[in-house]
């Protein structure tokens, strides 16, 4: 994709991207991404733009699972996808979509026109760049190609009639809508070819002339009029045809890019957030100092707090717990930082785990060889590290449990007929277990704990998905509130599997020196992913 990455220096903090062919001269919404941005961008820009553009393809995703396309739940899901993260989208122009700023404009429009240039190049730069991060593996490729679909169909679904008309203008796409006079010469053949639509919804419909082989798939359904060898597509079945040339065209380019990756593993810089990408936890952090009373873990209640407001995996620790009075290491480190993110202080968390453990061992057994661990954690130890606790991320994709573990993804690591039993013995209904099961089954673990909250919390729909364990306590302290939503600010955090990235240093950390933070299995790393 980009043919150059030039720095001239290890510690320059931006990037010029620069390709074979000329740059924009023009920004407009709908894009084929065709031509490579070609232009200096700091690195904090190109990782923010990064981890926006992968929020949006992580929303589309989540979407696309639990919405059946062309349902109203499904485009009220979209669109607020796109206001979220792409609010220029609504913005609208006089004329069509190609954003310039003329001279006669208003200020007021001036301004608008220049937020949207900066976020139709957002848009376009954002998209190449996780190109390059999912064009690694087929998987990836396969991922970055579905979402990016996608998020084109709904797009393209939103544009006017002149918009689309300019987009295909612009990239060589000879579809000329028929005129007027052709149009009322078959308008009873082409309202028949459509579903329960009135003469005067197909008089305000464009129509395109194209071969019929081009549109085999809508020949096949009977959602084109056929005459002479031509089909003729309303503009909503367009769609199809401009899906299947960008889907080639998309799939070529990560083929040609997966070659090309060679030539950046010199830089130690930008390979990281490259390769990190693909797993990185894009959400909130969270820290019990930011949290609200209500919203707070209470040592008192925690074993009724775990069956109602725990995910899964939290539950199953806990409970692991309770029944072991004991947990391994990776268990004890899930389950604590959770606790403590949740609103335990340092002396719960230490009654909490001692209460427990001297079942089994006594207290200066306790305080020599575990102790120590809980206050590192809560940043009283060592390196007095804030850790923070594992996203989602971090769970299902890191140290898989073995033999006498609690910890990980039950949804992941959990035999289906375990799971099916266990589900059971909470109480779930019988269908909403099916449900959660399918999903398993095909890989989506988040959606099948965020079906586990719909259901424990009657909540209808509840939350879209589960990114994080303490999102999950955090909305179901705000369910049994009453819904009230707290003014409560969270910092977004990024997470990797394998660093950290920040616009301070853009490589993998490394640790040379050896302390006892390490024995205990501590260090700067642990939140991340």
């Amino acid at each position: 994709i980009f043919r150059k990455m030039n720095f001239s220096s290890r510690n320059r903090r931006s990037i010029r991207i620069t390709a074979k062919t000329e740059n924009f001269e023009k920004y407009n919404r709908l894009l084929f991404y065709t031509t490579p941005p070609n232009e200096e961008i700091a690195l904090e820009e190109f990782e923010r733009f990064a981890i926006d553009r992968l929020k949006v393809l992580r929303e589309v995703e989540n979407v696309n699972i639990r919405f059946k396309r062309g349902t109203a739940d499904y485009e009220e899901k979209m669109r607020k996808i796109l206001k979220d993260f792409m609010p220029h989208y609504f913005d609208t122009f006089s004329g069509d979509s190609s954003l310039i700023v003329r001279q006669d404009k208003l200020e007021e429009e001036r301004k608008q026109l220049e937020y949207s240039i900066a976020e139709c190049r957002k848009d376009s730069i954002s998209h190449f760049i996780l190109r390059l991060a999912f064009s690694r593996s087929e998987d990836l490729r396969r991922w970055f190609l579905t979402q990016e679909m996608d998020l084109f169909r709904f797009r393209f679904q939103l544009e006017s009639n002149e918009n689309i008309n300019s987009f295909l203008k612009q990239n060589k796409l000879l579809f000329d809508p028929i005129d007027k006079e052709t149009k009322m010469k078959i308008k009873e053949k082409l309202r028949d070819s459509m579903f329960n639509v009135e003469l005067h919804h197909v008089m305000d419909t464009e129509f395109y002339k194209v071969p019929f082989t081009d549109v085999l798939d809508l020949v096949r359904s009977r959602k084109v009029f056929i005459c002479k060898g031509f089909a003729y597509v309303p503009q909503q079945e367009l769609v199809s045809i401009i899906i299947g040339i960008y889907r080639t065209q998309l799939s070529l380019a990560l083929a040609i890019t997966s070659r090309k990756l060679p030539y950046l593993e010199e830089d130690t810089r930008l390979l990281p957030i490259l390769k990190n990408l693909s797993n990185t936890y894009v959400g909130e952090s969270f820290d019990a100092k930011k949290t609200s009373d209500g919203e707070k873990l209470e040592l008192a209640s925690i074993d009724e707090s775990s069956k109602i407001s725990f995910p899964l995996c939290m539950r199953n620790l806990h409970e692991g717990l309770r029944k072991e009075h004991h947990l391994k290491h990776n268990g004890r480190l899930q389950l604590g930082l959770f606790v403590k993110a949740a609103g335990l202080t340092l002396d719960e968390a230490l009654q909490y785990w001692r209460t427990e453990f001297t079942k089994n061992m006594d207290v200066e057994k306790f305080e020599k060889q575990y102790a120590y661990n809980i206050r590192h954690s809560y940043g009283k130890e060592g390196k007095r590290a804030n850790y923070t606790p594992y996203s989602c991320l971090k769970i299902i994709t890191s140290n898989p449990p073995g033999a006498g573990d609690y910890h990980g993804c039950p949804f992941k690591y959990s035999d289906a007929d375990i799971l099916q039993r266990r589900l059971q013995t909470y109480k779930i209904p019988n269908d909403a277990v099916n449900e959660i099961i399918d999903l398993v089954k095909h890989q989506h673990y988040q959606i099948a704990c965020a079906k586990y909250f719909e259901v424990t919390h009657k909540s209808g729909e509840g939350t879209a998905t589960i990114n994080h364990p303490n999102q999950y306590f955090v909305e179901s302290k705000r369910f049994l509130n009453g819904g009230i939503k707290t003014s409560t600010q969270v910092k977004p955090k990024i997470e990797s599997k394998d660093s950290v990235v920040s616009s301070k240093s853009l490589s993998v950390s490394n640790f040379e020196n050896k302390s006892k933070d390490d024995e205990y299995g501590l260090d700067d790393d642990m939140d991340i992913l």
